[in-house]
């Protein structure tokens, strides 16, 4: 038989247990949102992107301030799986062109690239680049924008000529590719 005063110690217990638990849980969500802001800030600085919304998009995906610059890549991964596949000439030129602009083997941007290249990403990172572009170019100057606009077209454009034309005549661009490169452009209007 439980006396009161096992009963009353045993409940002490309990309740002491359960807070230490509920403590416990509010100082993980407290850290995860402090991580969380602290991711967003890191790619606000990186990006000089302050969109609220397109910021926590990019936080869900994982996209960090050491991979934004494989995000600023998807263009080429879009039109590289343009067709539903992707070959070994559309991979060089990939990672070629991302060697150009400093992602290297190891680098974190280069791994995600590299992922992309291996499974088609999902589309919600299409959209996800698309709103990157258009908060990008709002503080873009013209001529900033213009500039980026050919870089990364040439690129893409690039990498959708790496396969393509029969025995070398006709276009090199399918269709499926162009539309991807007529998409990718009209993110800038």
């Amino acid at each position: 038989m439980m006396g009161r005063g096992n009963f009353a110690g045993r409940r002490n217990e309990l309740e002491e247990k359960f807070f230490r638990e509920k403590d416990m849980e509010l100082i993980r969500a407290l850290r995860e949102k402090t991580a969380t802001l602290e991711r967003k800030k890191a790619l606000a600085d990186a990006s000089g992107i302050e969109h609220e919304k397109l910021l926590e998009q990019l936080d869900q995906l994982e996209i960090s301030a050491e991979n934004l610059a494989a995000l600023s890549l998807f263009p080429l991964v879009a039109v590289a799986w343009a067709d539903g596949r992707l070959d070994d000439k559309e991979r060089a030129a990939v990672l070629a062109s991302a060697q150009q602009i400093g992602l290297n083997d190891g680098h974190p941007g280069y791994q995600l690239l590299e992922a992309w290249l291996q499974q088609k990403p999902d589309k919600k990172l299409a959209g996800v680049w698309y709103e990157y572009i258009s908060a990008l170019c709002q503080i873009l100057s013209p001529e900033a924008k213009a500039e980026l606009y050919e870089d990364l077209l040439g690129r893409t454009r690039a990498v959708a000529e790496a396969t393509g034309g029969l025995l070398g005549l006709g276009s090199k661009i399918s269709k499926s590719e162009q539309a991807v490169l007529d998409e990718l452009a009209r993110a800038f209007d």
